[in-house]
């Protein structure tokens, strides 16, 4: 079981956002844009917001810090933690189905990842057996694109936005993600900003916006 920080609505929640922080960081990091997405009042939505294991990291010469899998490439045909991935992907599906548990339907449990979190919202997605209401994934990408070939579950909504000036995890990997979902039929909404590795205002204005469009009633 993870740790993991929530945060509730001022009334009972009908909808769930389980947010996945980027590498060497925890929930903590995006506790703050709950209220900076400034939600109406008549869209209750519980935010999740899980810590990752600590673990050595590959591309950081072994350093131990928060991730969700260890990184051996930053490239879409670069070597992947099989293992670890599938470990990770088993601990959000124990968060969603602990929202489901509660009376929210799967298809008002939206997955948010920042980078490695990013790569992580969509791999679960995707694997999952219920259809999850969409993903927000930022400043990452799909690592593992062979798995749309055989994908034949219900397409859900998509928000992908990247920086232009991202030296760690370049646009050009987001781009490609966003190529390969919308040949298979994924509903893509598709932002740039002119940033680096990071969140700003306008693109958090983008993200609300998204949110209340696929989950209002």
């Amino acid at each position: 079981m993870l740790d993991y920080i929530t945060i509730e609505p001022n009334q009972s929640a009908n909808a769930s956002v389980i947010w996945l922080h980027g590498l060497g960081a925890d929930g903590h990091d995006f506790v703050d844009i709950v209220p900076a997405l400034q939600l109406p009042t008549n869209l209750p939505v519980r935010f999740i917001l899980p810590h990752a294991p600590k673990i050595p990291v590959t591309l950081n010469q072994g350093y131990v810090m928060p991730a969700w899998f260890d990184i051996l490439d930053i490239d879409i045909n670069g070597r992947r933690d099989v293992e670890g991935i599938t470990q990770a992907i088993a601990m959000i599906d124990v968060l969603i189905q602990a929202e489901i548990d509660k009376g929210i339907l799967p298809s008002r449990i939206l997955l948010a990842g920042f980078s490695q979190g990013a790569a992580l919202a969509l791999l679960t997605a995707l694997h999952h057996s219920a259809h999850i209401g969409g993903v927000i994934a930022l400043s990452g990408f799909l690592p593992d694109l062979a798995l749309l070939e055989h994908y034949h579950g219900k397409r859900f909504p998509c928000f992908l936005a990247h920086g232009n000036a991202d030296t760690l995890v370049p646009m050009t990997l987001g781009q490609v993600s966003v190529k390969a979902l919308e040949t298979v039929a994924f509903p893509v909404s598709w932002h740039e900003y002119p940033m680096a590795h990071q969140v700003c205002a306008e693109e958090i204005a983008d993200i609300s916006r998204w949110m209340q469009n696929v989950l209002s009633p």
